[in-house]
């Protein structure tokens, strides 16, 4: 039987090495995506996140856009977030995945919903590999082995 990948990173070996990353198809969505679109991904990433977080990722660009947009809420207006970039975002999905990953899960459910990208191959690319992420961690066995604070 076929070994499962997870796409959230490239696996180091094997045919499946060229396939691109979670974040590597978020910061594409994100390219393609028209300003309103890419303000509301923006939001959805962020908004989990601490102000220290969003510091420390992309050189504090999230956290500049966070104080541009009001510190209680966050709306991110499309000329404050010109300045993103596609690669900013694979930073802040790939910090995002490690500390809050059912928010990149939910990714998934917001570009579905986003019309623009409706017709955006990476879109369905990152929707295709973010259910597939879902369903192998359905059906993967935990080992309580690998639990770093299981009961002695």
């Amino acid at each position: 039987m076929p070994a499962h990948h997870d796409l959230t990173t490239a696996p180091r070996t094997g045919c499946r090495e060229s396939e691109p990353t979670i974040a590597q198809l978020a910061g594409q969505v994100y390219e393609a995506a028209p300003a309103i679109e890419r303000c509301r991904l923006l939001e959805h990433l962020m908004r989990p996140l601490g102000v220290l977080s969003l510091v420390a990722v992309a050189n504090g660009v999230f956290a500049k856009l966070w104080f541009r947009s009001g510190w209680h809420d966050l709306h991110i207006q499309a000329e404050n977030a010109h300045g993103v970039r596609a690669g900013d975002v694979i930073k802040l999905v790939d910090y995002v995945q490690q500390v809050r990953a059912e928010v990149v899960d939910d990714l998934a459910q917001l570009v579905g919903t986003l019309p623009m990208l409706a017709c955006s191959a990476a879109a369905a690319m990152l929707v295709a590999a973010l259910v597939q992420r879902a369903q192998i961690r359905k059906t993967a066995p935990i080992n309580v082995s690998d639990c770093p604070f299981r009961g002695t």
